[in-house]
């Protein structure tokens, strides 16, 4: 039985992309948020151009959905769903790291926590289920800010407000740290959110290679890093081994 073909995958990943943000997307930005080589967007683009099911503004060259999928639903993967899915994934890199883990999910131009596990060291916890994260300033937030448009459109105006002195809040240094998310695939930060902590975390990502939520560890800085403030490369690889075990069980290719 032949398998699921690759460029439709990818093209209802852009779709969905279109459908769930809120105005025109150029192709850097849709091949960004895909992780798809420009030139491949843009022959996805101009495809779905052809059949009517996206526009292409004249004057911006942006694209958005056509007249014959406005009634595309918006939501890919609800919170509910994506926890479900990922739950036992959560619970095994918790008990291979020994740290706690967080599935983070973009809502409202927000990055909240939809799932959490904690350390498994029987010390006192406290449920972070609910908390909404900065995306600036936090591991997960940053994989999620790095791949979300409609999160990055959301941050683009106002201050990045200081949570300790290593928050990042100067715009270009922040988007030096999301081109680097890009490059490597996942998401670090010390002391970036709460003094003495530390985070790492990996997207998720569905049908079409669509980013969908997050995955990442939390812990004291000294077990999550080097004496050089460098996360562990172990830690690193169990937090993307993770992540990608989950998105193979959404369907990414």
């Amino acid at each position: 039985m032949p398998g699921p073909i690759q460029s439709i995958e990818r093209a209802a990943a852009v779709l969905r992309l279109l459908a769930r943000g809120s105005g025109r997307l150029g192709v850097g930005e849709i091949a960004g948020a895909l992780d798809l080589a420009k030139p491949t967007a843009h022959g996805i683009l101009r495809t779905l151009q052809g059949v009517g099911f996206v526009e292409q503004d004249p004057t911006s060259g942006r694209y958005q959905l056509g007249a014959a999928l406005l009634q595309l639903g918006s939501n890919y993967l609800d919170a509910n769903e994506l926890r479900s899915r990922a739950i036992n994934w959560a619970d095994a890199l918790a008990a291979r790291t020994g740290e706690s883990v967080r599935i983070g999910a973009s809502m409202d131009g927000a990055v909240v926590v939809v799932h959490h596990v904690f350390r498994p060291d029987n010390s006192d916890q406290a449920l972070e289920l609910g908390e909404r994260l900065p995306p600036h300033a936090a591991a997960l937030g940053k994989v999620l800010l790095a791949y979300d448009i409609e999160l990055a459109t959301a941050m683009r105006d106002g201050d990045l407000p200081a949570h300790t002195h290593r928050t990042l809040v100067d715009r270009a240094a922040l988007g030096r740290a999301l081109a680097e998310v890009r490059g490597v695939g996942w998401a670090g930060d010390v002391e970036e959110f709460r003094m003495g902590q530390a985070g790492i975390a990996a997207p998720i990502r569905g049908r079409g290679g669509l980013v969908v939520g997050a995955i990442g560890i939390t812990g004291a800085v000294d077990r999550l890093c080097d004496a050089h403030l460098r996360h562990r490369s172990a830690l690193v690889g169990r937090v993307l081994d993770a992540a990608r075990a989950i998105s193979r069980d959404l369907g990414a290719g």
